[in-house]
């Protein structure tokens, strides 16, 4: 038997409210996770199905994913008045919702597509296609900036662009983007 901390048997069995679970790399947050989980199932007759698991990493939700079905599995072996319903979790967690946040979002829109106006084979793009796009942008605007020669402007180029080449300037201006985007409201 695991024998829990004071706080992390707060987190387990803690209900009815928001909660948090934030600690160190390897203090065991993914363990009490799973023990949540399984007494939400076994003690409140949750169906895994309806609870909404979301991790940092797809290998995170992998790795909550295969916990959760081996600490079910382990339950079912001590043959107790549970094991209709934990032979269904078992069958239902292959439908639970455990993914990253963007997985999840990503699924959300795909379902409501017509809800919002988005067309049903939109897709997200990846980092590289991003990246092009940014510079892409980035070209375009530079180039509409040094048409209108505002002095402003090349005085900007002339501190911190490079010699004949925009590179310095235009990882500048990514520097700061990625920043500001680090914001609550870029």
């Amino acid at each position: 038997m695991v024998m829990w901390t004071e706080d992390q048997r707060k987190a387990i069995e803690s209900r009815n409210s928001n909660l948090l679970v934030a600690a160190a790399a390897g203090s065991g947050k993914t363990a009490v996770l799973v023990e949540r989980i399984i007494q939400l199932i076994l003690k409140d007759k949750i169906d895994i199905d309806s609870l909404l698991i979301v991790t940092f990493t797809n290998a995170a939700a992998g790795e909550m994913r295969e916990r959760i079905s081996v600490a079910l599995l382990q339950e079912l072996d001590k043959k107790n008045e549970n094991e209709q319903h934990l032979r269904k979790q078992l069958h239902l967690l292959n439908k639970a919702s455990i993914s990253t946040i963007h997985s999840f979002c990503i699924d959300v829109v795909g379902r409501y597509f017509h809800l919002l106006d988005i067309d049903p084979n939109f897709r997200i793009a990846d980092g590289t296609e991003t990246a092009i796009l940014k510079m892409e942008v980035m070209e375009e605007l530079l180039e509409q900036e040094y048409e209108k020669a505002d002095r402003n402007f090349l005085g900007l180029v002339e501190r911190f662009g490079g010699n004949k080449v925009d590179t310095p300037l235009q990882e500048l201006i990514l520097a700061v983007y990625h920043f500001i985007q680090s914001k609550p409201y870029p």
